[in-house]
């Protein structure tokens, strides 16, 4: 099996395949001779405005024993978290800004707001999910190693509390990735080195020790006798950066739509084909520009997916060519409004909680399309690795 019979791709010949590869090649080719000043203001821009809610937010926590003052600080502070995880720390750390040759914007010295020491993020986003996407076994954002999140995947008891593990790992969706390079599962299954995971989770804690003392020591305490205050408005921002970052990336990877595929898919997968399997592994989400600045630009995820190194604030001109491209060639191109999105995510949710024999009927759910290839297979044993024929895209295997 390759991924030419997925039956998406059915329809397509090899020349077509190679035709549309070209195509997207090209629209690469077109962003990357633009780039320039407007792109470098941009993100110095939002950079700016970034800081300027941190602050004011701060600023504002001093009076936080008012009501108003207490709600403007952490309002401020709450959207200062967002935008730094989602349109900065995320993309800077793809590479997408790394042409502009700035020390403070590149994607080796930029350390984000979170509890994940960068490099992890960038070993299994950058590298793992990016390379892998969707595939069962390979890439490990299906279910974050904690949900059962397609019917391939091995059902037990325990994926009855689907649904908990699900707002668990909304409310403490930091912890969730921030623990996502340890791999526990292959802990537990005794394929990763103790010694290795030890390093692992030694940074994660030097990392974490360095947020928690931040938020809910030294910042409280600046505060004085607002402390208490303080320190409740920076938990409620952290709160409101992970249930916010979650509804994004759920929304882009798991409503229907973006399809899952297996490790036999990718057997001689080309180039073209890779781009393929990006269009049809993710989903956007409908927005105006405000949502797109918020969800850090990834309501095109699509786009992302293509282009993961490419300026985030060029994906809706980029969306507009691949939608063309995605008509003219009949593929489909997975969008809709956040709510819709969601909804689809938590039915998802809570069918997998169940076996595939209950989960499932002979007749496909209405307006979703047909449930795909529904045997439960174990996960992967072993750590991703590069594909053993073909090549992923090299820009993504740069930006890691």
């Amino acid at each position: 099996m390759a991924i030419s019979d997925v039956k998406e791709y059915a329809h397509l010949t090899p020349e077509d395949v190679e035709a549309i590869g070209k195509e997207l090649d090209g629209i690469r080719a077109e962003i990357e001779e633009s780039r320039g000043t407007e792109d470098a203001e941009y993100i110095r821009r939002i950079i700016g405005l970034q800081r300027k809610l941190a602050a004011g937010g701060r600023i504002a926590l001093f009076a936080s024993i008012f009501p108003p003052a207490w709600l403007a600080g952490t309002a401020m502070l709450s959207l200062a978290k967002i935008l730094e995880n989602m349109e900065l720390g995320h993309n800077i750390m793809h590479g997408q800004w790394d042409w502009m040759n700035d020390p403070e914007i590149h994607s080796t010295t930029w350390e984000w707001d979170t509890i994940e020491p960068s490099e992890q993020w960038k070993h299994h986003h950058n590298f793992i999910h990016h390379h892998f996407t969707n595939v069962i076994g390979k890439d490990r954002d299906i279910g974050y190693g904690i949900l059962r999140m397609v019917p391939e995947q091995k059902w037990s008891p325990a994926s009855i509390g689907n649904p908990i593990y699900n707002a668990l790992l909304c409310f403490l969706f930091e912890w969730g990735v921030g623990l996502h390079d340890l791999e526990i599962e292959r802990i537990r299954n005794g394929t990763k080195d103790r010694a290795e995971a030890l390093e692992t989770l030694k940074g994660i804690a030097r990392k974490a020790r360095k947020q928690a003392a931040k938020d809910y020591l030294y910042y409280p305490l600046l505060t004085g006798l607002q402390f208490p205050f303080t320190l409740g408005a920076n938990a409620t921002a952290n709160f409101v950066r992970n249930v916010w970052a979650y509804l994004i990336i759920f929304c882009n990877h798991f409503p229907d739509g973006a399809l899952h595929f297996t490790e036999e898919e990718l057997e001689n997968e080309t180039q073209h084909e890779w781009y393929l399997r990006q269009i049809l592994g993710a989903a956007n989400i409908d927005g105006r520009p405000l949502f797109s600045l918020l969800a850090g630009n990834l309501d095109f995820q699509i786009e992302h997916h293509l282009y993961p190194d490419l300026p985030s604030n060029r994906y809706r001109e980029i969306s507009y060519k691949v939608q063309d491209l995605c008509q003219r060639w009949g593929l489909p191109y997975t969008t809709g409004p956040l709510r819709k999105q969601y909804g689809q995510v938590l039915r998802t949710v809570f069918k997998m909680a169940l076996p595939n024999t209950k989960a499932f009927s002979n007749d496909p759910d209405p307006d979703s399309p047909e449930k795909q290839r529904p045997t439960e297979v174990g996960p992967s044993d072993t750590p991703a690795q590069a594909a053993k024929s073909g090549q992923p895209n090299a820009k993504v295997a740069q930006a890691g």
